[in-house]
């Protein structure tokens, strides 16, 4: 046997037995039940003809609270909705993976302008539900809300997020 290939066999057991370096892909949790109630903030929508609809919406902010997102509740109230904030303008790619509601996703540019709308979301699809191009964050509400409020493309929503608290 090489010597190369013998060195390779007696130090593969010690390099499989240290620990992944920080920075390195590692798997993400494999979510069993919903998480509890995150924190709330308002959030209002203004639509084209100057309608208010403010909401009280769970801020998912960390990577972990955000994997979770609304996966395993029942339920999501009709003035409720949760907003995954990314941190920075960046595409936003969702899935409703363990999501037993269907939902409406709103996808927020970095100004509060609503960039993109995807209605009535399949539970538990595995599709890929994309913004279109850059955004700061991703609404999610009951399915049916954006059409019942008349909620479209270019209305403006007020959040800490995006500079205006409403």
């Amino acid at each position: 046997m090489k010597r190369r290939t013998l060195l390779a066999l007696l130090l593969l057991p010690a390099l499989l037995a240290l620990p992944p370096l920080p920075g390195l892909a590692q798997t993400e949790p494999d979510p069993k039940a919903a998480q509890s109630d995150l924190p709330k903030e308002k959030l209002t929508i203004i639509t084209r003809d100057g309608q208010r609809h403010d909401f009280q919406v769970e801020l998912a902010k960390t990577q972990p609270q955000q994997t979770v997102g609304l996966m395993f509740r029942s339920s999501v109230p009709e003035d409720g909705g949760m907003l995954f904030d990314l941190g920075h303008e960046r595409n936003s790619e969702m899935w409703m993976r363990n999501t037993v509601v269907s939902l409406d996703m709103v996808f927020i540019r970095a100004d509060g302008t609503i960039r993109s709308i995807a209605e009535r979301t399949v539970p538990q699809s595995l599709a890929v539900v994309d913004s279109n191009g850059p955004v700061l964050a991703t609404l999610e509400l009951a399915a049916g809300t954006t059409e019942r409020l008349g909620i479209r493309v270019g209305d403006k929503v007020e959040g800490s997020i995006f500079g205006k608290a409403p």
